[in-house]
């Protein structure tokens, strides 16, 4: 609880404090009060790191994605942003961030930054490029935030110390059509000293006519762009892949954000399916 929620519902400061000397409640900071016989929800940790950080304080980076639902990824820290203008206080547990402009917040809950900033601010701060394209693909695939509006927000950012690399991951994640498209593999193919192979051939299967992305004699590979992940894509791939490997071709399937993060991995398992060392590497 804030101090100024319990002063609404009528508590004084020294109600307040005979409750804390009774060892029923704890203070957490200058603005926040556990009450003992309360279970401890997650969101908790969320509201004090709001409370206790500053004026203006709102979750940022993957904190917020976490308020606003996001799964499959804890933070090792919160992050918080505040104004610049900001006096911060330290607390145990939260990263704060102090900036000349709080981008689009969320009111609703826990003051928190809109999904598409605090998604480019997590990816920024990550430990690792793995970890920045996982904080890009888990909002996107979890329907946190738009792919388009994703994309508007990362062509506003000035400057970013993952420029070249989210330069990538996010138009893979959000357009991954379009980023396909423009992917030369047989750049990638020359680089690890590779044969070049056919693109978008055109196979007949009991299912019909299907387009191949890539193609040697005797062996496949599909390029998966983060749009084959949406709504009934995986079925209609898993089917396809499935005819063309029924016959006498194997199949591979790469995802194109493999291409970014294990290229050497990913071409060595292509070089095994034809046969071949992998001559070079990038």
């Amino acid at each position: 609880m804030h101090r100024k929620d319990l002063r609404e519902a009528g508590l004084t400061r020294h109600q307040v404090r005979t409750e804390v000397l009774a060892g029923r409640w704890r203070p957490l900071g200058v603005h926040t009060v556990r009450v003992l016989e309360v279970t401890l929800e997650p969101v908790a940790d969320l509201w004090r790191a709001v409370w206790e950080s500053g004026p203006g304080a709102v979750l940022d980076g993957a904190a917020a994605l976490v308020a606003h639902g996001m799964t499959g990824f804890t933070p090792a820290s919160i992050d918080v942003s505040l104004p610049r203008s900001a006096s911060v206080r330290r607390v145990e547990g939260v990263t704060t961030h102090q900036r000349r402009v709080l981008e689009r917040v969320s009111g609703a809950g826990v003051p928190r930054l809109a999904p598409e900033w605090a998604t480019l601010h997590a990816a920024q701060w990550a430990v690792s490029d793995r970890q920045a394209a996982l904080l890009v693909c888990l909002p996107v695939q979890q329907r946190l935030v738009r792919a388009g509006r994703l994309l508007e927000a990362w062509r506003g950012v000035g400057r970013s110390p993952r420029r070249f690399f989210l330069g990538q991951v996010i138009p893979d994640v959000c357009d991954g059509a379009h980023s396909l498209g423009e992917l030369d593999f047989g750049t990638w193919c020359r680089r690890y000293g590779l044969p070049l192979p056919l693109r978008q051939s055109l196979r007949t299967t009991a299912s019909g006519r299907v387009h191949l992305d890539v193609e040697w004699e005797g062996l496949v590979v599909e390029i998966d762009g983060g749009h084959h992940l949406l709504g009934l894509n995986p079925t209609a791939d898993a089917l396809r892949a499935n005819e063309v490997a029924l016959g006498s071709t194997r199949v591979l399937r790469i995802p194109l954000l493999g291409l970014r993060l294990e290229p050497s991995r990913f071409m060595e398992q292509v070089a095994r399916g034809l046969g071949l060392p992998v001559l070079a590497s990038a």
